[in-house]
């Protein structure tokens, strides 16, 4: 089977797809035509490739890969086993390229996770390929066996290779840390180094993007999932500071302290930053340095030092990611689409606490794309943003999802603004799209405090439509559980259950305690008593605003009485059974049957027989005989004559 690896857009009629082609790799370009309404989907398998270096081999290969111009950048095993990892360029009309073979300081047992161009100035020489991949790191502590870290590299678009040196392999490869943690009372901090996936949220400067990444723990006792910022002043500083240093094998890794030559490793040959040309030109002592310290000793550390967003408690792993940026009413904000484990999308908005920089994580909505037991991807959704819609792919289906679903947050003011979604606004009728170019006199949104109280008081928008507040009556059978539910729009919202006899009595908070649970969904009553019965009232607060979700009415029911007793006419035949074992004329078996049957075959034939009670059911083997005795008179009854037999033998009674 070919399993497709690698799939770019070319150009405008054609795509570039590569395939692991039944372990032999193989590219070719597929025509798509040029308008939507004449769709051509063909391909010349006469065109076809080699894609030995551009696909994996093995479809259980991972494999990262962009198309720059004319140029495929890509991260990939290049043998069948899956032990000769390289970052490769091909097509374009420079000269191939690849990481040096073998040699575990640049890459060891790489997993590519995704790979980025970014320019670097006005000058197109100064551009950078950024790979994001995890590996073995090599500066792991000994005796503690193998550690996973995260990784970023960069190489030089304009990178020829050595002429002595290095030839035909990179000599700007760089790579470092890329830390995302969580730092702990104690001092220690706490890494999340499985990196899973990466996104780049352009912005209006085209050098400085931003980077959401995902990570997961290593470890199997902790079990967490972290989102983590970066930004492109982070990164650069690390790729000039210092480099990681080795002695031997029974030295630790330290930051070198001798003399960088020039010019400095990692540098792109251009006008910008030297007068060299071509990497060809670069003095043998930099290859030569280049090629033993690929390392950096210090990491890229994230925004504001800690997650952005950060999930320790679910059953479930965050595995894809995808961003938008939506322009509010109060700024823009960063709304992320979390893909996990188990085919569910989280949608989250970066919301500002006292300013911009200090921010917190609110999360919107969980939408379970895929069903659990059709879910099958080990890597997770994928996620792609466009024309305000989500479309996720998993190894078996697509899903498209629009961005925005006002309508789920109610049909009032204060539902609307509390959910502070950046995509809705309250209209002055109900929650709707919140459109930037609108301008009319009433739309009322704020995504930063999302308060009501100042939003939802007075003028139009004062309030919804008058809704009266939700009903409902449940009961319960004492000594058994009961649960009542009640679950707020907005997952922020803090939930208080009071509690009154009669509505003419005072409220009083539920007090909780081992037979009275609270969960996310609503409070369980464990083992019911006729106490509990009463009107209940659900009530969410957020932001000093307090409103009644359900009024539900608990009615107790007792424990089932004993069963009445049977009617004496149903227990006639139960009174005869008793008559024929308790009779003293009846000593044999015999005579004990020929009364039964004489009874049974006076009786006129109406309606089969009730089942006995369960009193009799109780024990069928104290009439087994009798039963055995009657089948063996009906056959005897009904079969023809036969020959004669020798009499029965007495141990068949």
């Amino acid at each position: 089977m070919n399993f497709i690896k690698i799939l770019h857009l070319y150009n405008r009629t054609h795509l570039y797809a590569c395939g692991t082609g039944a372990f032999h790799p193989t590219c070719a370009f597929v025509e798509v035509g040029q308008r939507m309404e004449e769709p051509v989907f063909k391909m010349d398998p006469a065109a076809m490739e080699d894609g030995k270096g551009k696909s994996p081999y093995d479809p259980r290969h991972v494999a990262a890969s962009v198309l720059v111009g004319e140029e495929l950048y890509s991260g990939v095993a290049t043998d069948l086993m899956g032990r000769d990892f390289t970052i490769f360029r091909s097509l374009g009309l420079r000269p191939s390229i690849r990481t040096e073979q073998h040699d575990s300081r640049w890459l060891n047992e790489p997993k590519f996770v995704d790979v980025f161009w970014i320019p670097e100035s006005e000058n197109p020489d100064d551009d950078k390929i950024y790979f994001f991949f995890r590996e073995t790191a090599v500066e792991g502590q000994q005796g503690l066996g193998k550690a996973s870290f995260a990784r970023i590299g960069q190489i030089c678009r304009n990178d020829l290779g050595g002429q002595r040196s290095l030839v035909n392999k990179w000599t700007t490869f760089l790579k470092a840390r890329l830390v995302c943690s969580v730092p702990g009372s104690d001092g220690g901090d706490t890494f999340f180094d499985e990196l899973r996936d990466v996104f780049l949220l352009r912005t209006r400067d085209t050098q400085n993007p931003l980077l959401y990444a995902v990570f997961s723990t290593s470890s199997s006792v902790f079990r967490g999932s972290a989102v983590c910022l970066y930004n492109m002043h982070d990164i650069r500083r690390a790729f000039l500071g210092p480099f990681a240093h080795k002695e031997g094998p029974n030295y630790q890794w330290v930051s070198y302290q001798g003399r960088v030559p020039y010019p400095r490793p990692g540098m792109c040959p251009s006008k910008t930053f030297g007068t060299f040309s071509s990497t060809k030109d670069f003095p043998d002592d930099v290859i030569q340095f280049a090629r033993n310290h690929p390392l950096m000793a210090n990491p890229v550390l994230p925004h504001n030092q800690r997650p952005v967003f950060l999930q320790t408690s679910g059953d479930y792993t965050f595995t894809r990611i995808a961003v938008d940026r939506v322009m509010a009413a109060d700024g823009h904000y960063d709304v992320l689409f979390i893909g996990t484990d188990v085919g569910t999308v989280l949608k989250v908005v970066s919301v500002p606490k006292e300013n911009w920089q200090n921010k917190e994580e609110l999360l919107l909505e969980e939408l379970q794309v895929f069903k659990v037991g059709q879910w099958a991807g080990q890597g997770g959704a994928r996620g792609l943003i466009s024309r305000q819609q989500l479309y996720v792919g998993s190894p078996t289906s697509l899903s498209q999802l629009p961005l925005h679903r006002c309508g789920i947050y109610g049909k009032g003011c204060a539902e609307c603004c509390l959910a502070r979604d950046p995509y809705c606004a309250w209209n002055g009728t109900s929650c709707t799209r919140y459109m930037p170019n609108t301008k009319r006199r009433f739309r009322r949104q704020d995504v930063r405090n999302g308060d009501p109280n100042t939003l939802c008081s007075g003028g139009q928008c004062a309030h919804s439509p008058p809704l009266g507040v939700p009903e409902k009556k449940l009961y319960g059978v004492e000594g058994s559980s009961a649960f009542l539910e009640c679950v707020p729009k907005s997952l922020q919202a803090r939930v208080l259950w009071t509690y009154q006899k009669a509505s003419d009595t005072p409220r009083k908070e539920v007090q909780l305690d081992e037979r009275v649970l609270l969960t996310e969904r609503g409070i369980l009553l464990r083992s019911v008593t006729r106490k509990d019965a009463g009107l209940y009232h659900c009530q969410a607060t957020e932001h000093g605003f307090t409103q009644t979700l359900l009024r539900l009415s608990l009615e107790v029911i007792g424990a089932r009485e004993e069963a009445p007793a049977e009617p004496a006419s149903s227990k006639l035949w139960y009174q005869d059974f008793l008559q024929l074992v308790d009779h003293p004329n009846l000593s044999t078996m015999d005579q004990v049957c020929q009364q039964l049957w004489g009874r049974t075959s006076h009786q006129p034939k109406k309606k089969p027989p009730r089942p006995p009670p369960l009193s009799i059911q109780v024990k069928p083997h104290k009439w087994k005989h009798v039963e055995e005795m009657r089948k063996a008179r009906k056959r005897r009854t009904h079969e023809l004559p036969r020959a004669e037999r020798g009499p029965r033998s007495a141990a068949a009674w």
